[in-house]
C-alpha cells in the first residue's frame, strides 16, 4: 500500500512540475500571452499608419491641393510671385 501511495505522490509531483515549468506550461503561456499582446499593439499602430498613408494617397490622386501642400512642406517650393516664409523653432539656452 505504501508503494502505491508513493507512486501516486510521485505522479502528482511530476504533473505539477510539468504544469508549472514544463513545455506548454504556465510560464510558456504567460510568455506567449505577453508576446501576442505586444504584436497586437504593433499591428494596431501599423493599421493606423496605413490608414493615414491611404488617406494621403487618395488626397494626392484627387486634386492639386495635396500635391501643392506636399511640395511646399517637404520641398520648400513656391509659386511665381509668392513669398514663402518658414519659421523654425529656436534652441533654448540655459543661462547660468
Amino acid at each position: 500500500m505504501r508503494l502505491f501511495q508513493f507512486t501516486l505522490l510521485c505522479l502528482a509531483l511530476f504533473v505539477q512540475y510539468r504544469l508549472w515549468f514544463g513545455h506548454n506550461g504556465v510560464q510558456d503561456y504567460s510568455r506567449l500571452k505577453s508576446a501576442v499582446t505586444s504584436h497586437q499593439d504593433t499591428n494596431a499602430n501599423l493599421i493606423k499608419r496605413n490608414k493615414v498613408l491611404k488617406a494621403d494617397i487618395e488626397d494626392l490622386k484627387l486634386g492639386q491641393e495635396g500635391v501643392e501642400e506636399r511640395a511646399r512642406n517637404e520641398l520648400g517650393m513656391i509659386k511665381p510671385g509668392e513669398t514663402f516664409i518658414r519659421v523654425l523653432p529656436g534652441q533654448q539656452h540655459n543661462e547660468k
